[in-house]
């Protein structure tokens, strides 16, 4: 088992529940290497860090950026909180010695091993906000993440193709788009996803990809290309 007492001394983070700072690393694969292991998977924080994040993402940029429109605070957000920004800090945190993988799953390392360390980050802060807080959660990702916003800003990095078309599609027809898996298959090792951008009904595009914001990342690039945006 890992000494998470190395990763809270780094991060200075003082759990009262450690088994939430456990349960944030463990990804279903172990799982099924390790069917009696006593916690379950971080699916879950995973879901409850990915609206945490959001959300004090939004608050600081609507409170910092006042002046900004909302379709560059949501390309700027879009930056920030994407896949590969969030497994850049957590490679920065060390978190992927922590991880805890199937044997497989442990031999897996590019494109496949940033989507987890980035669902990672994810757990890690829904992890925070159950045993210490919002505002802990608030200086968190502030320390970690938002540190990198004035670079995106200055570099121009927000303009990924999935921010982009959000930012005309709300600039063009008012409407904000939708992403919906239409097909995923392959083992948990190799997963393959169809993604569908949608314009309230209207399918624009289709994308494929190794992971779900992979998918939807070529889906709005090919949907710009539908529009001529």
């Amino acid at each position: 088992m890992k000494d998470f007492s190395k990763l809270e001394q780094d991060l200075d983070l003082n759990f009262k529940d450690r088994d939430l700072l456990t349960q944030a690393f463990i990804h279903k694969s172990f799982l099924n290497e390790n069917p009696d292991f006593r916690l379950g998977d971080n699916e879950r924080l995973e879901f409850l860090g990915d609206a945490v994040l959001e959300l004090v993402v939004t608050n600081y940029l609507f409170r910092e950026y006042p002046g900004e429109p909302e379709g560059k605070l949501t390309s700027w957000r879009a930056a920030l909180v994407n896949a590969d920004r969030l497994s850049e800090v957590a490679r920065e945190m060390d978190l992927n010695d922590f991880l805890l993988l199937s044997e497989g799953e442990r031999k897996q390392e590019g494109k496949a091993r940033d989507y987890i360390l980035a669902d990672v980050v994810e757990a890690l802060l829904g992890a925070i906000y159950l045993d210490q807080g919002f505002e802990r959660c608030q200086e968190f990702v502030k320390q970690h993440l938002i540190k990198k916003l004035p670079e995106i800003i200055e570099k121009g990095l927000f303009r990924d193709s999935k921010s982009l078309f959000q930012e005309k599609a709300q600039e063009k027809v008012s409407i904000t788009p939708g992403y919906e898996v239409l097909e995923e298959w392959g083992p948990d090792h190799d997963k393959h996803f169809e993604v569908g951008v949608f314009l309230e009904k209207e399918m624009i595009a289709k994308g494929d990809g190794s992971s779900k914001l992979e998918a939807e990342e070529e889906a709005a690039e090919q949907a710009l290309k539908v529009k001529g945006w």
